[in-house]
């Protein structure tokens, strides 16, 4: 085969490598069954840190790959398991301020082996930890022979004894010979690596050009700045006066710095003053109609005063059915939609609305964030779906007339806080509205909620408005502070779930198996 090769590089991978690099996949690992690399998982790794996402090409056929990502090891330690590191498969723990390259996978065909690709992917990775001055590559190294020596040895004397070569181990062979050390055994690294005996070998190499700075530029804020906005209802004469407001209490959380600003759900119902004589379901269908130009207004405010906005929510009108909307424009431009998925009774008798369906995390530029429109904050399984999928932020934009009403997305949201360890942030108006109708009175005191734990308040509040009062309330979030929390809190709601038991998931998606391999 030597003889017949014309052309051998190491480049990034692209997206266009997923079918051949998928093939490759399945010829490494032939006793995996169907738990390989999603082309959404490539797309999202290529997307986060192109550079560390690399493949070995022979005569313009992928036949090897390595996948990495950059972590605060710190934030980590030894002690952790593959779930963790990589985030649950959302890749999410990627912090470009982060010190140290993770290997997440590596793999080469088998007719390719014995041909040193593998050491040219590894040396790739050494020079790329090299020019971004990461002190070092650590991952959990497989010990596929280990299964046959079981019964008869520990870990650590098979370790030692492939160490001195009495032992034949081909990953753990390559990975010494290729200048890792061991650091230590992890045992339930990989759960369903029946090979390695669910056990890994924590392996790392020191760059010793590394050169430590006290920060780096680029990649997410550690600490963000969110500014809540507890609007007065006040009627205005049109849209223009309306957004003279808007624009305002953008002006002034941008002038703060602010990373966010959060208004509430349907804080532009003055504008259905103007269609008190019409029906509710009538006058809430022409409140829609200025849904898509607020749309594009809080889009050119988030550009003009570089700010993320997350913009409550309106009605909307989408194949003749009435939804509960909002938009998280972020300041590049770009804007995502999001849904109210539970509607209220009242809505629904009221309004004619229906429930959404849509449930996403969204990527910016501080990091991945969700939001849940008030009632669906009651709902304790939203916000796992989005917890497990990575959010370190939950905008909570609401209404309530009352104060039982309030109290409810209150003590929801707090406990949503908790259990997902994440900050959620609610938002709401205050006053009165004469002249339209089933929007009278409302009540409300904006939060920024915290988990519960030593390095957070001890009520788990970070900052709250003064009930019933407009104004603003600006608060910072440490994001570091809640991989602190997943790792070494008094408790560990994420980690600590029984999901052998149990596990929260959408309909449309397969429970995750977390077999992933290195």
């Amino acid at each position: 085969m030597m003889e017949s090769i014309e052309k051998v590089e190491v480049r990034q991978l692209n997206i266009d490598d997923y079918e051949e690099m998928h093939k490759s996949l399945q010829e490494a690992y032939p006793n995996w069954q169907e738990d390989y690399w999603e082309k959404k998982d490539i797309r999202k790794l290529m997307r986060i840190f192109p550079e560390g996402q690399l493949a070995v090409v022979v005569d313009d056929v992928v036949v090897g790959s390595a996948l990495s990502i950059i972590v605060k090891y710190e934030l980590f330690g030894d002690d952790h398991t593959y779930e963790e590191i990589i985030g649950n498969y959302t890749f999410n723990t990627h912090n470009p301020k982060g010190n140290t390259l993770y290997g997440i996978d590596v793999f080469i065909r088998p007719e390719y082996r014995g041909m040193r690709f593998g050491r040219r992917l590894y040396d790739a990775r050494k020079e790329l930890c090299e020019q971004l001055n990461l002190r070092a590559i650590v991952f959990g190294g497989r010990i596929p022979n280990f299964h046959k020596y079981a019964t008869e040895m520990s870990p650590k004397e098979y370790i030692q004894k492939v160490k001195y070569q009495e032992i034949d181990d081909p990953v753990l062979n390559f990975q010494i010979s290729n200048d890792f050390h061991v650091k230590k055994v992890l045992q339930g690294y990989m759960p369903g690596d029946k090979e390695s005996k669910e056990y890994a070998v924590l392996l790392q190499w020191d760059n010793i050009y590394y050169q430590k700075i006290s920060d780096k530029t680029g990649g997410y804020k550690s600490v963000v700045r969110l500014g809540l906005i507890q609007w007065q209802m006040r009627l205005y004469k049109d849209i223009d006066e309306l957004f003279t407001q808007v624009e305002y209490f953008v002006d002034a959380v941008a002038s703060y710095n602010g990373d966010f600003v959060l208004f509430p759900e349907y804080f532009n119902a003055p504008l259905m003053a103007d269609y008190n004589h019409l029906s509710h379901a009538e006058a809430i269908r022409k409140l829609a109609e200025h849904t898509e130009e607020i749309r594009d207004r809080f889009m050119n405010l988030a550009i003009t005063y570089n700010i993320n906005i997350v913009s409550g929510s309106f009605p909307l009108v989408k194949d003749d059915k009435l939804y509960n909307t909002g938009y998280l424009c972020h300041r590049n431009g770009t804007y995502e939609t999001y849904e109210k998925i539970h509607v209220t009774p009242d809505e629904i008798r009221t309004w004619g609305l229906s429930g959404g369906s849509a449930i996403e995390v969204f990527e910016t530029d501080c990091g991945p964030v969700g939001v849940l429109i008030c009632y669906d904050v009651e709902f304790p399984e939203l916000s796992r779906i989005l917890a497990q999928k990575g959010m370190n932020i939950l905008f909570v934009p609401f209404l309530t007339d009352t104060q039982n009403g309030y109290s409810r997305v209150r003590y929801c949201a707090r406990s949503r806080a908790i259990e997902n360890e994440c900050y959620v942030a609610i938002a709401g108006s205050v006053g009165n509205l004469p002249k339209v109708e089933n929007m009278d009175i409302q009540f409300a005191q904006s939060v920024v909620f915290t988990p519960c734990d030593f390095s957070f308040p001890t009520t788990g509040i970070k900052a709250e408005a003064t009930p019933n009062t407009e104004m603003i309330l600006v608060a910072d979030v440490d994001m570091d502070l809640l991989k602190e929390l997943n790792n070494f809190g008094a408790v560990r709601n994420l980690k600590d779930r029984r999901t052998d038991l149990y596990s929260v998931c959408l309909n449309s998606e397969k429970v995750p198996v977390n077999t992933k391999k290195i």
